[in-house]
């Protein structure tokens, strides 16, 4: 008996980390206050791994940013389908006539729709500007819609 719930237990663990990914690369837009480095643009994710992903962010304001990230995903167990993730990186950034360079944070919420392709997610972005002045910036929560593939 125990060594059939132990088997259980580990393949029903097995099956829910399979639902980690739920999609391979996702492309759209990302909304955001505009006082962050990376203002509101383009978002665009790729799964490398079950569970990690490269994001990249063209934000688009008063001049131009970009920004990459590396992220962990997980399931949230009580919600088919819906991942939360933790990432970091660094970006780069031109807005009224000075250049930002410093490194981001994020985390957030993903949901990808089970039977169209859409791809959801709310996240916190802050950013510590490290290159033209020093500052932090904590403003970044984002809505991202994208189209996955």
């Amino acid at each position: 008996m125990k060594k059939t719930l132990f088997l259980v237990s580990i393949l029903s663990a097995f099956s829910i980390s399979l639902k980690a990914q739920e999609y391979k690369t996702a492309v759209g837009i990302r909304l955001g206050p505009n006082s962050a480095a990376i203002a509101p643009g383009l978002t665009i994710k790729h799964f490398i791994s079950e569970k990690h992903a490269v994001e990249a962010l063209v934000g688009f304001g008063d001049g131009l940013g970009v920004c990459g990230l590396y992220e962990w995903h997980q399931p949230v167990a009580a919600v088919e389908h819906l991942q939360w993730f933790a990432g970091a990186g660094a970006y780069v950034a031109y807005r009224t006539k000075t250049a930002f360079i410093g490194a981001a944070g994020i985390v957030g919420m993903d949901y990808k729709f089970p039977d169209i392709p859409l791809n959801i997610s709310i996240d916190w972005k802050p950013e510590l500007n490290i290159i033209e002045t020093v500052g932090f910036e904590v403003s970044g929560v984002g809505f991202s819609a994208r189209f996955a593939f």
